[in-house]
């Protein structure tokens, strides 16, 4: 679709439709020929084929400009005099944006770079809609679709065919391709699983579906695959099925077989990327904030850290299904060998860690096993804003290659927080973001509204801490989601507990996830949205942080009862210092070097040496009595990170002590040492 001789089809097209369209698209089919023309560099472009076309793009004469660039901000200000590359790719992503809205409304209202006909897969308790899209003749995507697909089967004639359907957004285009392989490949056995699956149909009994696939799988793959495979091949019996739908005289059955134990997650081996077209991914800007960005930009290599959720009591998750519920962490050596044989085969060195949340202690360990294998990586994941993250933590992190993590805020009001068991309050999220800000990590939050029992006072308020999490720059990047009630979570599980009155009780026969609800003690929760939106989409730009709330809403809002400094005060409140006797030293930096003298006043005279620690970019001097630094100098080498075992605060404490030196809280929790943190002295 997006090339030349694409765009020249595309265009074609459109001049056959009988029609008339709005400006902008006229616009654009008047300007035909300057898209035709620049299509293949930009793509190029894109792929970091072309990386000196920035420059003309940049100009702002080559690509021609729609609807999309009416909303672009000023981007001197966004990308600074410098940005050359960044701000071309945000200018390239808004020109693919406009052909987006283009192929919208003239050959296939449908189309989603990466959301296809996503409202037909949403909520859809029957099939029937979906069913009948599917009796219309193709659109003029699906029949783009249907030629690769039937390039792959003539190239690879599987016997076998796996459908993935993580969203809502990937069900139509499965169903197409399963559709189309059962009438020219009757022979060929067609699985689909996935996220979309795991949640959505686990209740399935629409026996239409099985128009279009032979098997659906629920849960992890690895046995439910390699048992199908035994079934096809007439190796197993159908009774030997894993987790399992399928049709049986006319009829939906699920088989599972609890025999057939599941893979342990260190066992399911690395993933395999040899066959995927690395070079033709393209890196888009579709936002110019530095986080936000990370999801469409650059080509991250997928990984886990530990299957599941770790903490799992969330009330609006889906706690209750297996890929939530069961969690199982992965050693890190496991993870490492993963992560480098990846690197090897892709060349890319980028990792984005797809945890339902990362278990700090395990993000601990890899970062140590990072460090150790001097591997040159960066890398981002999913946390709990937990008090876990101390400073020393996210700065050991940092200089592993972590750059960004993305987490749940949910609704920041305390009073929520509790409701939802999400084991974190307003303050202490501030303190975890401040201290992955402040090692150079950038950090999303997700936010949600209308969660039962919250009152637009609440709203309000909730607002307001993001706003002043924002203006403190502790919070780089968030998104707003709407509550959604889903059958699987404790709210959906126990509506009554939750003060809310499910309005739908039947089990639909195809999707059955999501659950309409009366909220009858709660605020006007739909009125928000835009506002919410509309806030964080400026504060993401560092524009209107001072406004009042008001100017977001056209509505009449209540006002904040938050104190305006309430953020500012959490920071500022310091935290109990504990001696944690088994808390683990570790020192990443170089040996520094040291120097002796004499400092003489009033008569006295003392022995001292000033210690310097050099790093990349600055240096740090330390200056002490001789005693101290000689006895410092000679535990340091034990406390490298290269280490086989790091000692414990407790057993430096006794070296301290065996040294016949005095005070070792004094001296260990007090200036200047208490700053060496610095230095890449930590303490986890």
């Amino acid at each position: 679709m997006f090339s030349k001789t694409g765009l020249i089809k595309l265009f074609e097209s459109i001049k056959k439709l009988p029609q008339t369209f709005s400006t902008n698209v006229t616009k654009m089919i008047v300007l035909q020929n300057d898209y035709v023309n620049t299509i293949d560099a930009t793509i190029a472009f894109l792929q970091d084929n072309n990386p000196t076309l920035a420059h003309s793009i940049c100009k702002r004469e080559m690509l021609p400009e729609a609807s999309r660039f009416e909303h672009t901000n000023d981007l001197e200000k966004s990308f600074g005099s410098m940005g050359i590359q960044d701000r071309a790719k945000y200018i390239a992503t808004m020109y693919l944006e406009d052909l987006s809205d283009l192929i919208k409304e003239t050959v296939d209202n449908h189309f989603g770079f990466s959301r296809y006909a996503e409202r037909l897969g949403r909520s859809a308790n029957t099939f029937d809609e979906l069913y009948a899209e599917l009796q219309k003749p193709y659109s003029y995507i699906d029949k783009i679709l249907i030629e690769i697909l039937a390039e792959q089967m003539k190239e690879v004639n599987p016997k076998m065919v796996a459908l993935s359907v993580p969203f809502p957004g990937n069900l139509y285009a499965s169903l197409r391709c399963g559709q189309w392989i059962k009438e020219h490949y009757p022979e060929v056995k067609i699985m689909m699983g996935g996220g979309f699956a795991n949640t959505e149909l686990r209740s399935l009994s629409d026996a239409r579906v099985f128009e279009f696939y032979d098997f659906i799988t629920l849960d992890d793959g690895e046995a439910p695959i390699e048992n199908l495979i035994a079934y096809i091949t007439k190796n197993k019996t159908v009774d030997e099925l894993k987790r399992t739908f399928l049709l049986q005289e006319k009829k939906v059955v699920y088989i599972n077989n609890t025999a057939v134990k599941d893979y342990k997650q260190g066992e399911v081996g690395t993933p395999d990327y040899s066959d995927l077209k690395l070079d033709k991914y393209i890196s888009a800007i579709e936002i110019v904030n530095p986080m936000h960005r990370m999801w469409s930009d650059g080509r991250w290599n997928k990984l886990t850290m530990a299957h599941g959720c770790y903490w799992g009591k969330c009330t609006f998750c889906d706690v209750s299904l297996d890929y939530i519920k069961l969690y199982e962490p992965i050693a890190a050596c496991i993870i490492c060998d993963r992560m480098e044989t990846i690197m090897a085969q892709t060349g890319q060195n980028g990792f984005h860690f797809v945890d339902e949340a990362a278990p700090p202690a395990l993000m601990r360990a890899v970062a140590i096993e990072i460090i150790k294998r001097k591997m040159i990586v960066s890398w981002w994941t999913n946390v709990r804003f937990e008090k876990s993250f101390t400073r020393d933590l996210c700065l050991l992190l940092s200089a592993s290659g972590c750059i960004a993590v993305s987490g749940g805020l949910e609704v920041a009001s305390d009073r929520l927080l509790q409701l939802i068991d999400k084991g974190i309050t307003v303050a202490q999220v501030a303190k975890v973001n401040r201290n992955f800000t402040q090692a150079g990590i950038l950090v999303h939050a997700y936010l949600m509204y209308g969660f039962p029992t919250q009152t637009d006072q609440e709203t309000i308020d909730s607002l307001e801490m993001v706003r002043q999490l924002f203006a403190t720059n502790v919070l780089q990047s968030a998104f707003w989601h709407r509550f959604a009630l889903t059958v699987h979570s404790p709210v959906g599980l126990n509506p009554v507990k939750f003060k809310i009155k499910k309005l739908t009780e039947v089990v639909g026969s195809f999707a059955n996830n999501d659950a309409e609800y009366e909220d009858e003690t709660g605020g006007d929760h739909d009125s928000f949205g835009y506002g919410l939106k509309k806030s964080l989409f400026n504060y993401m730009h560092n524009i209107g942080i001072d406004e009042p709330l008001q100017k977001w809403f056209e509505q009449k809002v209540p006002r904040t009862k938050i104190a305006p400094n309430f953020i500012e005060n959490a920071l500022v409140e310091n935290d109990l210092i504990i001696f944690k006797p088994n808390a683990k030293i570790i020192f990443l930096g170089n040996m520094p070097a040291i120097e002796y003298y004499t400092q003489s006043k009033k008569g006295y005279s003392r022995e001292m040496a000033k210690i310097s620690f050099y790093n990349k970019r600055n240096t740090q001097e330390l200056q002490i009595l001789k005693a101290n630094a000689d006895w410092l100098i000679g535990i340091l080498p034990q406390l490298l990170i290269q280490n086989e075992k790091q000692l414990t605060l407790q057993q430096i404490k006794e070296s301290y002590e065996a040294a016949e030196l005095e005070d070792f809280e004094l001296f260990w929790d007090n200036k200047p040492m208490n700053g060496l943190w610095q230095s890449g002295l930590l303490m986890l």
